[in-house]
């Protein structure tokens, strides 16, 4: 007779449960989607905080079971995978509290929370059934950075080679990359294996790949794990890049045993096999809904090529997310991303009058996923949010004359300051505007949190109603 182990045992009433719950409709697995500091960890934050905090009007006035009182509480329980880490909510709720307040630390590595949202249903069977029902919500949380691989997966290492060529043989990225694409120029395919070679080019790759991010403000790098691979670090799996030579070879080549192209392609073969596909299998091939997080002001600051680079990565992003409408046998063995919501973040550091322009612009920026999405017929919505406050919106006297303004203090040094942040514009300038003009949208520190109320924010209560509204009817 087989027996079956303590946490087998768990995970089997776990997956039971789930199911249960999922035939239901009372489980909604979160995708809160973002590349680096387009603020996921903040969004998260706040929106636990929210649910765990805000049960009046007063800070969720369009949270309809809110509004309507119908609200009961909710808490945070066991999550669905004891073998991951949990989300830090309590050490981003003690930095946002402390005196002066600072931001959460960015994500490093994978998390996830569950929370289960007591309400009193008005709608359904549900409501005939019984007085209050349970939704329970799953969130997980991950570096931006490992986004970046998940258009790796149906690809090939020559493709992929050619792609990563294209882009670093086009600027902003061609003038720093040349020296680099001279070195990567030497190696020939049928080499024998030289792997201190093969590490030393992937080191000089990702130096590459931490420029264009930190220097130029791109977003379309690849591989993600290079620029933050957690306990992968110094691992020959990460030792490849893009082979200039991969230009003159035919996608159907068989590598020669025993030689460098040999040695790259098993390794790409490896990191999407067992990284990138591990990845997106286990946490993001069974989500329901999905917001899309977007920081929109620092491309701006970045220049065209920046907001461009961002575009992409975004379309590219969602190609691997599954999007059509819901129904029971979806949710039970393939469930699919019925409800989208795309926001653009730090909407506190531009004046209220220019939020409808950072939602065109916002617009602009994913038109393209837009189109792909709808075409599944699944609610689809833009807006501009701030999920923790970081400033004041007033007014203020300019040669004699009121201006609109926000107030706070300056992320990098503490400064406290009042200013018109400058207009946002509702489509991206033409490359000639970029000549003589640019943008200088400044980075604010977080307000402090006020004990016992709910962090401040703007819209989050709306992008909990589109997200979550119809499942607590």
């Amino acid at each position: 007779m087989k027996i079956t182990s303590g946490s087998a045992w768990q995970r089997i009433q776990q997956q039971g449960f789930d199911i249960l719950q999922r035939g239901l409709d009372r489980h909604v697995r979160l995708a809160v989607t973002g590349l680096s500091r387009s603020g996921k960890t903040a969004f998260i934050s706040s929106l636990v905080n929210q649910l765990l905090e805000g049960c009046d009007n007063q800070h969720l006035p369009f949270f309809d079971v809110v509004r309507q009182d119908r609200f009961l509480g909710c808490r945070r329980i066991s999550q669905p995978h004891p073998h991951i880490p949990s989300f830090r909510y309590d050490q981003a709720l003690q930095a946002l509290s402390s005196q002066p307040a600072q931001w959460p630390e960015p994500t490093r590595g994978l998390s996830e929370l569950r929370l289960a949202i007591r309400f009193r249903p008005e709608k359904g069977v549900t409501s005939w059934l019984t007085d209050t029902a349970t939704l329970f919500l799953d969130i997980v949380d991950y570096p931006g950075e490992w986004l970046l691989d998940l258009p790796m997966l149906n690809q090939q290492y020559l493709v992929w080679s050619r792609e990563q060529l294209q882009l670093l043989q086009s600027e902003p990225r061609a003038s720093k990359a040349a020296s680099w694409l001279q070195k990567a120029q030497q190696i020939k395919p049928d080499d024998p294996v030289n792997e201190d070679l093969l590490r030393d080019l992937a080191e000089e790759y990702t130096e590459l790949l931490h420029y264009f991010r930190e220097t130029l403000g791109l977003h379309l790098l690849q591989p993600g794990r290079f620029l933050l691979p957690g306990e992968m670090s110094g691992a020959p799996l990460l030792h490849f890049f893009p082979l200039p030579a991969a230009t003159q070879l035919e996608d159907s080549i068989s590598p020669v045993p025993g030689t460098q192209l040999e040695q790259l392609v098993k390794r790409f073969d490896a990191y999407r096999d067992h990284v990138v596909k591990g990845f997106y299998k286990e946490h993001f091939a069974q989500f329901d809904r999905q917001i899309v997080l977007a920081d929109c002001l620092q491309p701006l600051n970045a220049g065209p090529a920046s907001f461009r680079d961002l575009k992409r990565a975004i379309e590219l992003i969602l190609e691997s997310f599954n999007y059509g409408r819901s129904s029971l046998l979806n949710r039970l063995f393939a469930p699919k991303i019925d409800r989208l919501l795309f926001a653009a973040t730090k909407a506190d550091h531009i004046t209220p009058e220019q939020h409808s322009h950072l939602v065109a612009l916002l617009g602009q920026l994913v038109h393209g996923a837009k189109q792909h999405v709808r075409f599944d017929g699944i609610p689809c919505d833009t807006m501009a949010l701030a999920s923790i406050r970081a400033t004041t919106a007033g007014y203020c006297q300019h040669q004699g004359e009121s201006i609109p303004a926000i107030q706070g203090n300056k992320a990098d040094t503490g400064e406290a300051i009042t200013l018109f942040p400058g207009e946002v514009p509702t489509v991206l300038p033409n490359d000639e505007y970029w000549q003589d003009n640019h943008f200088e949208f400044v980075s604010f520190a977080p307000q402090a949190k006020q004990p016992d109320h709910p962090l401040a924010h703007i819209r989050l209560d709306q992008a909990l109603a589109f997200l979550l509204g119809d499942k607590l009817q």
